[in-house]
């Protein structure tokens, strides 16, 4: 699969620029009526958002939550996604002896928070169709790639017409992990030693529940206002 990266490591300021920067490189699929950028919640909406305004593309949320270790929130162990999909790391479970109660537990509370998400971030709107689109799918980086992984199942169930990655950052492992799975991927900088997501930005503030909402409506509504006008048909 294709992959493009042109990059040195470096920090980016904060989430839009990163942004920014990627839809300078996906500038080739601005305009068309047939793409959508799908972000995941909750730092790749602010991303996502600067892709989908710059290609003048609509943009979605792709749910998907990680099943962080207990103690350890931040190193994942797999992910859930709507639709049922679980990926659960069996190395890292082996390593550190969690229990399955403890996964099935965590497993139960991640799917309320999904359900709780979908909710208010649609609100009530349905998820976009992707059949036969090209579908550009956005986080703020790529870690253990876990949570991107369980995404794309979603994504390939809905048999888009070609799928690609685009993020700011990722670790090596993950970018050879999920090319695999897309026709394309977009990343800026793969460090040499990456450690985590938030190092390589200045700003990494954590994203909230309302600006996902803000960010999400103000996209419908530049949605809205590129759409054609309505044919009227002469009397």
């Amino acid at each position: 699969m294709a992959m493009q990266t042109t990059m040195q490591a470096k920090r980016f300021k904060n989430r839009e620029e990163a942004g920014m920067m990627l839809a300078e490189r996906l500038a080739a699929y601005g305009g068309r009526r047939d793409v959508i950028v799908l972000a995941l919640p909750r730092g790749g909406v602010p991303v996502g958002f600067a892709i989908a305004r710059a290609l003048h593309a609509p943009l979605d949320v792709l749910l998907v939550r990680k099943l962080g270790v207990p103690g350890h929130e931040e190193y994942a162990m797999g992910s859930i996604a709507a639709g049922g999909v679980c990926i659960l790391r069996a190395d890292v479970i082996k390593q550190l002896n969690i229990p399955q109660s403890a996964i099935d537990a965590l497993i139960a509370r991640k799917q309320e928070e999904l359900a709780y998400r979908a909710e208010i971030y649609r609100s009530h709107r349905p998820p976009a169709d992707l059949k036969d689109r090209i579908v550009i799918v956005v986080d703020d980086g790529l870690a253990t790639g876990a949570t991107m992984a369980a995404a794309l199942q979603i994504v390939h169930k809905s048999a888009p017409a070609r799928i690609i990655v685009a993020v700011p950052v990722a670790a090596h492992d993950s970018v050879q992990q999920i090319q695999q799975q897309v026709d394309d991927l977009v990343c800026l900088s793969i460090p040499d030693f990456f450690h985590a997501v938030g190092l390589w930005y200045e700003d990494f503030t954590q994203t909230s529940d309302d600006e996902v909402i803000q960010l999400l409506n103000e996209a419908s509504r530049l949605q809205a206002l590129n759409m054609p006008a309505p044919q009227i048909d002469a009397v």
